[in-house]
C-alpha cells in the first residue's frame, strides 16, 4: 500500500508529454466504469457531481433501458468484448486470483478481430479477463503489468497512458481504445486503509499519495436521495456518500480522457461509448438479475450522428450489443469475422438517428452462473418492456453473498439489525433475499421494484409460457450448458450428437 503513493508521482516523470497528430479514419473510445450506476446529473441524481459525464451526455444519445447480460465483473467484461454471453464464451465467474475462469481458446474477442482488420487496439485499466491470447491488445496497461489502483483509479496516470497510446499507436491506423476504470468499485475488502470505496486513495492525506488531477469532493450523508433498494439508515447513507466521492474521481478521469482525445485531434472522428459492467455493490445490486443489478448507464456519442444528441432512447439495449455496434462502425461483417458463432446482439448505430416505431418485440437476456468461485447460483433471465422472467436454477440453496459486499457497512448493518430483530429499513428481509423460488415473474409496469412474484398465477400462465419459450430459444442459440437445469441432464454427445436431449431426473 505504501508504495502506491510513490507511483502516483513517479509516472509523471516517465511519460513524455507532446501533441499527437490527427487521423481522418474512424475510431472508437470505449469507457467503462466498475460497479458504476446512475449517480449523475444526467440520470436525475441531484447530489453527486458529475459535470464531465453530464457534458458527454449532452453530446450523446442517452440510454434509459440499457442492461448488462451478467451482473458480475469478469463475466460482464468478457461478454462486452466478445458479444457472447458468459455461458457461451467460457468466463463463468471472476477471472482473477484463485478463481481462474477463462474464455475458450477459440473465442474471437473484439480486439483480436479489429487487429485482423488493421485497427490499433489499446486497453488502459482493469482487464479482468483471459486468457491473454484471446484478449490481446496492441497496447496494454492493466493490472497484469501495474497495480490496478494505478491504472484504474490514478486518473493522472491514466491520462498520461492515454496520451502515450494516442501518440504512438494511431498515426497510420484507426484505433479502438478501451479505458476501464476501477472506480467506483469497493476496495475496503483488499485495501481498507483507503476507505470502503478507495475514496482516500491519492487524496494527499498522509500515506494516501497524491493524484495531481483529482480534486476530491466529499458529500453529506443526510442530503443523499437513496435508491429504493438501499436501506434508509445512517450506515448505508455514509456508505453511499463514500461511493459518491469515488464516482467524482471517475467523472474527473473521464474528463481527462476526453480532453486527451480532443487535444490529439480525434474528437471529430471517434465514436465514444460510456457504460458500466454491472449493478452497484449494494443489496439487490451486483450479482442480481433484478433491474437494480443489471440496469446500466449508457451514452453513445457519434460525431457523425448529431441528430439525437442530448436525447433519450427507451429501446431495450444489452451490453451484448456493443460488439456488433463497434464492428458496424468499422464496417466489419460480424457474420464472417465471429464465425462459427452467430452473435445475438444488434448494432445500436440506427438508434443514433431514429427511435424505432415498434418495440413490442424488443427483449434483453441475462445469464449469471457464478461471481466468486464459491458463489454458485446460476440464473437466466428474459426482460421485455413490460415483463421479466428469472429462472433460479439453484433455488434450493441460499443466494450467496460476495466478500467485499459482506463486510460493507450497509450489509453489516442489515445483518446485525436482522440478528437483533430490529427494523432494517429495507424493502425486503434477509430471509426473502436469501431464499428465492425457482421462477420469478414480474410485471414491471405495476411492480418496478420486483416484489410481487406472479409466477404460477393463472392469469399470467400464457405470458409465462411465452417468456419461458423465448428464454429457452436464446439458451439454445447461445449453446447454454445449463439449458436443461435443474430438472434434467443435457445429452449432446455420442448417440445424441445430432439430436440433443434434456433427459429428465424425475426430481420435480
Amino acid at each position: 500500500m505504501k508504495m502506491e503513493a510513490a507511483g502516483l508521482v513517479f509516472v509523471l516523470l516517465i511519460l513524455a508529454q507532446s501533441s499527437a497528430g490527427s487521423d481522418d479514419k474512424l475510431n472508437v473510445l470505449l469507457i467503462l466504469a466498475d460497479d458504476g450506476g446512475f449517480e449523475m446529473g444526467t440520470y436525475r441524481n441531484r447530489i453527486c457531481q458529475t459535470p464531465n459525464l453530464d457534458a458527454l451526455a449532452h453530446k450523446s444519445l442517452i440510454f434509459n433501458n440499457a442492461y448488462t447480460s451478467v451482473s458480475s465483473c469478469s463475466p460482464s467484461r468478457s461478454a462486452l468484448l466478445t458479444g457472447m454471453p458468459s455461458h457461451q464464451n467460457g468466463i463463468y465467474g471472476l477471472h482473477q486470483g484463485v478463481h481462474h475462469f477463462n474464455s475458450f481458446s477459440d473465442v474471437k474477442s473484439l480486439p483480436n478481430i479489429l487487429r485482423e482488420h488493421g485497427i490499433a487496439t489499446g486497453i488502459i485499466g482493469k482487464k479482468d479477463v483471459g486468457p491473454k491470447d484471446t484478449y490481446k491488445f496492441d497496447y496494454e496497461q492493466t493490472e497484469e503489468n501495474h497495480s490496478v489502483q494505478q491504472v484504474g483509479r490514478n486518473i493522472t496516470f491514466m491520462k498520461l497512458l492515454t496520451r502515450q497510446f494516442l501518440q504512438n499507436y494511431t498515426q497510420q491506423k484507426p484505433f479502438f481504445l478501451y479505458v476501464a476504470f476501477h472506480d467506483p468499485h469497493r476496495c475496503g475488502h483488499t485495501n481498507p486503509e483507503y476507505g470502503n470505496f478507495c475514496e482516500s486513495f491519492g487524496n494527499g492525506d498522509e500515506g494516501m499519495g497524491l493524484i495531481p488531477d483529482w480534486q476530491p469532493i466529499y458529500y453529506q450523508y443526510d442530503e443523499i436521495d437513496l435508491p429504493y433498494f438501499i436501506p434508509d439508515t445512517i450506515q448505508a447513507r455514509k456508505d453511499v456518500a463514500e461511493q459518491y466521492t469515488t464516482i467524482s474521481r471517475l467523472d474527473q478521469g473521464v474528463g481527462l480522457i476526453l480532453k486527451e482525445l480532443k487535444d490529439a485531434g480525434f474528437d471529430n472522428n471517434t465514436l465514444v461509448i460510456y457504460s458500466s459492467d454491472n449493478g452497484i455493490p449494494f443489496p439487490n445490486g451486483r450479482t442480481n438479475l433484478y433491474d437494480s443489478g443489471i440496469a446500466e448507464p449508457m451514452f453513445i456519442s457519434s460525431p457523425l450522428h448529431r441528430e439525437r444528441w442530448n436525447q433519450v432512447t427507451y429501446s431495450l439495449t444489452s451490453l451484448l450489443d456493443v460488439v456488433p455496434t463497434i464492428l458496424d462502425w468499422f464496417g466489419i461483417d460480424d457474420s464472417n469475422d465471429v464465425a462459427p458463432v452467430e452473435l445475438t446482439g444488434k448494432s445500436l448505430l440506427p438508434l443514433l438517428t431514429k427511435e424505432p416505431k415498434n418495440v413490442t418485440n424488443e427483449r434483453v437476456f441475462a445469464s449469471h452462473s457464478l461471481h466468486e468461485v464459491t458463489m454458485y447460483y446460476p440464473m437466466r433471465m428474459v426482460r421485455t418492456h413490460r415483463y421479466k422472467l428469472i429462472h433460479n436454477l439453484n433455488y434450493q440453496s441460499a443466494f450467496p453473498i460476495d466478500q467485499d459486499f459482506y463486510i460493507s457497512p450497509t450489509f453489516q448493518d442489515i445483518l446485525n439489525r436482522t440478528i437483533n430483530k430490529e427494523n432494517t429499513y429495507w424493502f425486503k428481509t434477509l430471509k426473502q433475499y436469501y431464499n428465492r423460488p425457482e421462477w420469478e415473474l414480474y410485471d414491471l409496469k405495476h411492480d418496478p421494484e420486483e416484489l410481487n412474484n406472479l409466477a404460477g398465477k393463472p392469469d399470467y400462465k400464457k405470458i409465462m409460457q411465452d417468456l419461458e419459450l423465448q428464454l429457452y430459444d436464446w439458451q439454445n442459440k447461445t449453446q447454454d450448458p445449463w439449458i436443461c437445469s435443474p430438472h434434467a441432464v443435457l445429452e449432446d454427445k455420442g448417440a445424441y450428437k445430432n439430436n440433443p436431449q434434456c433427459m429428465t431426473l424425475d426430481n420435480m
